[in-house]
């Protein structure tokens, strides 16, 4: 299996230790997230509907 690579958000205080959402893309192309304050639980989506998630939010869906 591969170690995907991690990445903190810049706006994440800058401070390492710090608890956020971190990102990972698999060889696949999906996306992972999780929370660094519990590492085993993972989300997997696609890009696609990543993209249609920050759409629906940043126009104040609630659905």
């Amino acid at each position: 299996m591969r170690v995907l690579d991690w990445q903190k958000s810049s706006y994440s205080s800058g401070n390492p230790d710090s608890n956020c959402l971190e990102v990972a893309s698999t060889p696949s192309g999906h996306l992972r997230f999780r929370e660094s304050e519990d590492p085993g639980t993972v989300l997997l989506t696609t890009p696609a509907r990543w993209a249609a998630l920050l759409r629906l939010a940043g126009a104040g869906a609630t659905h």
